[in-house]
């Protein structure tokens, strides 16, 4: 599993519209405070009206899912500026189900602001972890102990490139 292959992350349709009325609303709420309460505001409606919507929007897009990447046994899920690494040792399968994330409830995470990222749980799976852009486009990782969805483009030949990994077993 030394193939150094890239698979980008591309967004569905509802994380593009969640996101764009998520950022608007946030965005939103310093332009309504400068237009309606900026002479005498009490220091922590500024922090309220300013600070904390712009920090939700930018810290959210640190976590944004930019692509997932198969190099020497370790999934690297790539963020901006930074990587969430998978060991794949123990991977026990992988396969592509466009309905794995169906029904899910979030438990831990981000339900849509940049990515669906975090723990969600369903009666399909169960528990599991989640780094998706596009729920139609899952993989599910199996591991003997937890199961990770991932969504990158081409899932069919991202799931061909890890099964030799885990029919070793």
């Amino acid at each position: 599993m030394n193939s150094g292959k890239v698979f980008a992350a591309p967004w569905s349709g509802s994380l593009k519209l969640i996101t764009l009325l998520s950022v608007g609303l946030l965005l939103s709420i310093p332009v309504f405070g400068l237009i309606n309460f900026y002479n005498g505001m009490e220091p922590a409606l500024v922090v309220t009206l300013f600070v904390f919507p712009v920090a939700i929007v930018v810290i959210s897009a640190f976590f944004m899912i930019r692509s997932y990447e198969i190099n020497n046994g370790v999934l690297y899920i790539q963020r901006p500026g930074w990587r969430t690494m998978l060991d794949l040792t123990d991977l026990e399968s992988a396969e592509t189900d466009p309905q794995a994330m169906k029904g899910s409830i979030r438990t831990f995470g981000n339900g849509g602001l940049f990515c669906f990222a975090g723990k969600f749980r369903n009666r399909k799976l169960g528990s599991y972890r989640a780094f998706a852009t596009d729920p139609k486009l899952a993989v599910v990782l199996k591991f003997p102990d937890k199961v990770v969805v991932v969504t990158p483009k081409s899932p069919t030949i991202f799931s061909k490139i890890l099964k030799p990994a885990s029919r070793r077993r």
